[in-house]
């Protein structure tokens, strides 16, 4: 973290070192993988409660991410209140109205029509919580002074991997919804200018009826992501 003190380089032993022998190595990334292999964007949600120590602890993870000068460029907003809920979803339909209306162009519209998506966005109302994630694109003093920070949208990107990994872990589907512009939740809640919006993880139990699109299940394989260098 960034601090107007002056902060020498202090280096410890390494904490929490884990350090496995090649066959467990392998079991343990086999396990991680057939955890997430599990993960599927859905759109239906059980409106059942989710406890809130759940939603604290993964984005407790999502705050252990690596980051651009370890300033960790985030917050988050978690939202379970549903009178705020709707004025998210109402805000966003806004949005997503003009976006299916023309604002994204014949090619991206086209790209969605295996997706099945429209400008209907009842899990912003359904899913037990809403996740704003917000980037801090510069940090201040308690004085207003401004201080840079680096590397936002990758450091961000990173905690919301987390974050997505460490729901789903605990046995939460999850929604990405990147509504654009999203000033509004700015000021629903209550977010510095400093703070950008980027995305809404829309949270909670899979709806017993929830579907996911066939194409979901097309992933690129192994060889087409990879290229090994030995």
């Amino acid at each position: 973290m960034f601090s107007r003190d002056h902060l020498d380089y202090d280096p410890i032993s390494l904490p929490d070192r884990i350090a496995l022998p090649d066959p467990q190595m392998q079991h343990a990334a086999n396990a991680f993988f057939d955890v997430m292999r599990t993960r599927h964007t859905v759109r239906d949600f059980d409106p059942t409660p989710v406890p809130r120590d759940v939603i604290e602890t993964c984005i407790a993870t999502a705050g252990r991410a690596p980051s651009g000068a370890n300033h960790q460029p985030w917050s988050f907003a978690a939202i379970s209140a549903p009178a705020l809920k709707a004025k998210i979803r109402a805000e966003a339909e806004i949005e997503e109205r003009r976006f299916y209306a023309g604002g994204a162009g014949d090619e991206w519209i086209k790209a969605l029509e295996p997706i099945g998506t429209n400008d209907d966005k009842p899990h912003l109302t359904d899913a037990p919580w809403l996740i704003v994630v917000f980037a801090q694109r510069y940090g201040t003093f308690n004085d207003g002074t401004r201080y840079k920070n680096y590397y936002v949208p990758e450091s961000v990107g990173i905690a919301c991997g987390f974050l997505i990994a460490a729901l789903h872990h605990a046995g939460l589907s999850v929604l990405t919804h990147t509504p654009n512009p999203m000033k509004f939740l700015n000021g629903a809640l209550d977010r510095p200018v400093s703070e950008k919006p980027v995305m809404i993880l829309a949270t909670g139990r899979a709806a017993p009826h929830a579907t996911v699109p066939s194409v979901a299940k097309l992933k690129k394989p192994l060889s087409e992501i990879l290229t090994v260098w030995e």
